[in-house]
């Protein structure tokens, strides 16, 4: 990395990355809990059976706390583009947050500013496709919310890391077909409803409502294009 200085602060939460054990997503958090600290110690303790590659601080400090070629213990049970193995595909990122269950704020400057960067390193060392980058909510968007409404996914896309439609698809309202449209995009659609809000938390912020309205089915028809010439 250019300016930033990350420090280790190594887990014991890891394992061997299983079938390939090729990289190709990028999977991002927030800790959901009420301080960093209290977050640093979870991911580090072995009873808790959880790790992430990097936690990224308020302050923008980050600390690597599994090696990038180990299986780091972030996304449990997932789905992503027909992936299930999401840990051995990808790295993942905890950004410090107490998130939704103990008040969710807005991430400060120094934190985004620092997670960009590592996010920009990561994705242009192991060619992560721009829809391979996601939230814990695309991969498992019956469990997990983060890392949230709040978190700038437009301006990464802008800056090179993540995708965003600059192109609206306007589809056939009278046989567009929702499921297959998020399928394609890779989510898991068993929940439809909870499919819809993952989507639209990371690309219709504003208004998170799990309803197939119609800016909605524009947007979803739009990443869905893209998919097609994204690998």
């Amino acid at each position: 990395m250019s300016a930033q200085k990350i420090v280790q602060n190594l887990s014991p939460n890891h394992s061997e990355r299983k079938g390939e054990g090729k990289i190709s997503m990028l999977v991002l958090h927030y800790t959901g809990m009420k301080t960093g600290k209290a977050a640093l110690e979870r991911l580090c303790d072995p009873a808790a059976e959880v790790s992430a590659h990097y936690l990224v601080e308020e302050d923008g400090s980050i600390l690597q706390l599994v090696e990038e070629d180990r299986r780091a213990w972030h996304a449990g049970v997932g789905f992503w583009n027909g992936e299930t193995d999401i840990n051995s595909c990808s790295i993942g990122i905890e950004i410090v947050n107490p998130g939704h269950e103990f008040g969710y704020v807005s991430f400060p400057k120094s934190q985004i500013l620092s997670t960009l960067e590592l996010c920009q390193q990561i994705v242009e060392k192991y060619e992560i496709s721009p829809l391979n980058v996601v939230g814990h909510s695309d991969v498992a968007p019956q469990r997990k919310q983060d890392p949230g409404e709040q978190f700038p996914w437009q301006w990464f896309a802008k800056k090179g890391v993540g995708y965003w439609p600059d192109k609206i698809v306007v589809p056939n309202m009278s046989n567009f077909d929702m499921a297959k449209a998020l399928s394609k995009i890779g989510y898991d659609v068993s929940n439809l409803e909870k499919s819809i809000e993952a989507f639209q938390r990371h690309w219709r912020p504003q208004a998170i409502t799990g309803k197939a309205d119609a800016e909605t089915c524009r947007l979803v028809a739009s990443v869905a294009v893209a998919r097609q010439g994204l690998t």
